[in-house]
């Protein structure tokens, strides 16, 4: 049964818990008529967290065999998908079925299958299905999560990120396009959740740190057409974001300042800087240093806004302290951090009214607002 004790006294606790765990228990638990219900649904979710694998898995062929496409224009049969996929028909039978079961597509009474909601929104969601395929290298480095744990010297997400390292020059230009375009996809739903928790109304000058090819800016650059920005990032990604800024008509708001923070001074003529899901890709040392840095850059009053994924503290979060917090530890560098703990490094940073409000979609990201003490000019 889960753990149903969280906030009894430690040894009421303890000792409910180790009734629970008895074997014995659970088989009475499962027959008996006031807890039968519990005991069923408990073993439901444990075992969908068994399974969890294997369902992601079964994610990655839909991608990667593009049936979701395949379906969007009408029902297909087994048959008919397994010849386009070059899979047999009995086996794309299963993949089927499997996919039905997690209500990605939906099985017609005449065996044919057809596209279902969950389905579609996967579609409509910018960036994941290349998330999926990325996935590859994490589910490479978690098929032995003790290994990882114990500190491998070289993981594959570590090979497939080398911006966290503060390369430079000797980056390949497919790989930091690669970084680019999965960064700029999954960014845009960033940037939606981090505007609706953050007004820049007020703001003069905004300062992107790290900021990519710009998809955040350019987010932020339509709701507020009068706002002036700055993009800081390495050099490797400057014409993405000019080609970016260009097409979206805003080269005459937006300038693009090559550079890493580890080794260049930060722009210093924005009223406001942005952090968007650059903090949790590196170590304490880095990011408090890097909270100095532009706490300096700041005038008085200004502002710092930071938009990541972020774990639950005393709250365990699912997306931040499962998912991320082992994403990052295959990365070798960062971690996540709950907004308790950002909020901490803010504040010895000197920041002061420093708030979080409550996220639209925690496994999208989280913000933290901060100030700098003093007065507007």
């Amino acid at each position: 049964m889960a753990d149903t004790t969280h906030d009894l006294p430690d040894w009421r606790g303890g000792w409910l818990n180790r009734l629970i765990a008895r074997p014995g228990f659970q088989s009475w638990a499962s027959r008996f008529p006031l807890t039968r219900g519990q005991a069923r649904r408990d073993g439901a979710v444990l075992f969908d967290v068994v399974q969890g694998f294997v369902q992601s898995q079964v994610l990655m062929a839909v991608v990667e065999l593009d049936l979701l496409r395949r379906l969007r224009g009408g029902p297909r049969s087994p048959e008919v998908l397994g010849r386009a996929t070059g899979i047999a028909p009995d086996r794309m039978q299963v993949l089927l079925q499997s996919a039905a079961a997690l209500k990605l597509i939906r099985r017609k009474r005449s065996g044919d299958y057809i596209l279902a909601r969950k389905g579609a929104a996967l579609m409509g969601v910018p960036g994941l299905e290349a998330m999926i395929r990325h996935h590859r290298a994490f589910y490479a480095d978690m098929q032995d999560p003790v290994a990882l744990l114990r500190g491998p010297e070289e993981t594959e997400l570590s090979q497939f990120w080398p911006y966290v390292f503060g390369a430079r020059g000797d980056i390949d230009p497919v790989v930091a396009e690669t970084y680019s375009d999965l960064m700029a996809q999954s960014q845009k739903l960033v940037a939606e959740d981090t505007l609706r928790a953050v007004s820049f109304t007020g703001v003069r000058h905004l300062a992107d740190i790290g900021g990519g090819t710009g998809a955040f800016l350019e987010a932020v650059g339509v709701a507020y057409p009068q706002l002036q920005m700055t993009l800081f990032d390495l050099p490797q990604v400057v014409p993405g974001a000019t080609a970016r800024f260009e097409a979206a008509g805003m080269m005459d708001r937006v300038t693009i300042e090559p550079g890493s923070f580890r080794d260049d001074a930060v722009p210093q003529e924005a009223d406001a800087i942005s952090l968007i899901r650059v903090l949790y890709d590196h170590a304490d040392e880095t990011v408090t240093q890097l909270l100095a840095d532009v706490y300096e850059a700041l005038p008085a009053g200004g502002r710092l806004i930071v938009s990541e994924p972020m774990g639950g503290g005393a709250r365990p979060d699912r997306a931040g302290d499962v998912y991320f917090a082992f994403y990052t530890l295959a990365m070798q560098t960062g971690r996540t951090r709950s907004a308790e703990e950002i909020s901490a490094l803010c504040a010895a940073a000197g920041f002061t009214n420093i708030r979080s409000p409550r996220p639209a979609r925690n496994y999208v990201t989280r913000v933290v607002t901060a100030q700098k003490p003093g007065q507007r000019d």
